[in-house]
């Protein structure tokens, strides 16, 4: 028998046809390099923030969140958009 042991019918030639026909889906395949998918959500909110931050002209000092809402910060208050590059030291 080359069938999962789940499978319903039993009749497949091989087992990978029939893991194929159940339409197996992997659903987090990055714990292998020590994530999961709590961590990838926290980056993605990350880079989502940083991405918003660019958008309005806002060069921040990196992409930790930290240094963005720092920059957007600053950026409010000044009424321009903050340019880590021109070496002005913010105090968040």
């Amino acid at each position: 028998m080359a069938c999962r042991s789940g499978c319903k019918t039993q009749d497949h030639a091989s087992w990978g046809e029939c893991a194929r026909s159940s339409n197996l889906r992997i659903g987090w395949a990055a714990s292998a390099r020590g994530l999961d998918l709590t961590a990838q959500k926290a980056w993605d909110r990350e880079l989502d923030e940083y991405g918003s931050a660019r958008a309005q002209g806002i060069q921040p000092r990196s992409t930790k969140t930290r240094d963005i809402r720092a920059a957007v910060k600053v950026s409010n208050m000044t009424g321009s958009a903050f340019n880590a590059d021109s070496k002005i030291p913010v105090v968040a």
